[in-house]
């Protein structure tokens, strides 16, 4: 059985944040140090980031605003709201990108309507409310209010993939299954201006998004570019865990994401590959570049720089990860859920198809899945006879050219 992720769909507020207009913003504000000051600049500047969204209409020096919260712009101020304040807004804009995002890869999804869904899981790890967004789904979407809902809270960034991994074990166990998975942070409501240099390269990383999944194991043809999810592992490196963490503090939540970072991931990638990739014997003995497609999560760019030099990938091959960085900054959770629809919506190849992704968070976690791309190649790329459909046995028909692969993709 094959289980599929057969949509995938993301959502951003309206609000753009220019990266060089937000490190003067920044690197402005009269707390600052010299050094400060200095780290700002470098931070920005560097990040490898044009563009972020944000929920907070506020974070814009295109207009005022009267009784501002977060941000002053008469004053070029960034403020200090308490936590229950960034909060309260959380899940009157959180749950708004919950939704959208769902109710984009449920339109997305053919064959499967909200009638089908039979759990949702929920991921954030930016704000907290009751009942919360898995509630505010089934009741936005009208789905069936049986369907089984699980939020997973304050994982950080790589909390995507246990939410992945808990659908593929809900439809392995129920072939009938149809799981919504969806993500939505809202970073930049947790902004602050500090001398700290962890502080300042989180403000210059992170912003808003929201992505969402439909998986199943259902006997439904595949007519659009989908995902098979074959296999899941976690690792945790042996140092780092006070290197990345996310804390609640009286002013929001405190981001620790310290420079050494990127180091203990160029020290330890190779060991935390190996448990997935020892999963399937194809790829056995294979150079890292010969596993065509690689998603990242774009925690910074001087990680993204790491792995791509430790396992020589090619410039190509981490695309997905650094056009995702430049145009919608860290998003935490929902980030390599952008890279992976990045990669989806490529067009198809005569490559292996294979996909090699990881996500890098507090502990210091390594979470990695091997993926298989499927669907329906254009009629550039191959007859349509070659498109994948439905076998009367229920299993999914592919392409001839990927049947060696998911022959040993399954669970």
């Amino acid at each position: 059985m094959t289980v599929i992720l057969r949509a995938l769909e993301t959502a951003v507020p309206d609000t753009i944040m220019i990266q060089p207009q937000v490190r003067d913003v920044f690197a402005a504000q009269p707390d600052l140090t010299r050094l400060g000051q200095r780290l700002v600049g470098a931070a920005f500047d560097s990040s490898g980031i044009e563009t972020r969204y944000t929920a907070l209409e506020e974070l814009t020096v295109e207009r005022s605003f009267d009784n501002p919260v977060f941000f002053d712009q008469k004053t070029m101020r960034i403020l200090t709201p308490s936590t229950k304040t960034r909060n309260e807004l959380y899940a009157e804009e959180g749950t708004k990108l919950f939704v959208e995002a769902a109710r984009k890869a449920l339109d997305a999804a053919a064959g499967i309507g909200a009638a089908d869904v039979t759990h949702v899981v929920t991921v954030s790890c930016t704000g907290f409310f009751a009942p919360g967004p898995d509630y505010k789904i089934v009741r936005a979407l009208g789905l069936d209010p049986s369907v089984q809902r699980y939020h997973l809270g304050f994982m950080g960034c790589y909390a995507a993939f246990p939410a992945l991994r808990a659908a593929k074990a809900f439809c392995d166990a129920d072939p009938d299954a149809v799981v919504l998975v969806v993500s939505a942070e809202l970073c930049s409501l947790h902004v602050r201006s500090s001398n700290n240099p962890d502080t300042i390269v989180g403000s210059s990383l992170f912003a808003d998004g929201a992505a969402a999944a439909i998986i199943s194991a259902r006997d439904l043809p595949v007519e659009a570019p989908a995902l098979t999810l074959d296999h899941f592992e976690t690792v945790l490196t042996p140092v780092g865990e006070e290197s990345m963490a996310w804390n609640i503090g009286d002013e929001g939540f405190e981001m620790v994401l310290g420079t050494y970072v990127p180091h203990i991931i160029d020290e330890h990638i190779i060991g935390a590959l190996e448990p997935l990739l020892a999963r399937d014997e194809s790829l056995q003995g294979l150079d890292y570049a010969q596993i065509e497609h690689w998603a990242i999560h774009p925690g910074g760019r001087s990680i993204l720089d790491k792995v791509e030099a430790k396992l020589g990938l090619t410039p190509e091959q981490l695309v997905p990860a650094r056009d995702t960085l430049r145009d919608y900054g860290n998003m935490s959770s929902a980030t390599v859920m952008f890279v992976l629809k990045h990669i989806m919506d490529q067009p198809a190849t005569e490559g292996n198809n294979r996909i090699c992704s990881m996500a890098f968070g507090p502990g210091l976690t390594v979470e990695t899945a091997l993926l298989t791309r499927i669907g329906a190649r254009s009629t550039e790329d191959a007859p349509a006879s070659t498109d994948a459909g439905a076998t009367a046995d229920g299993d999914v028909a592919v392409p001839s050219d990927l049947e060696p692969i998911l022959t040993n993709a399954g669970a």
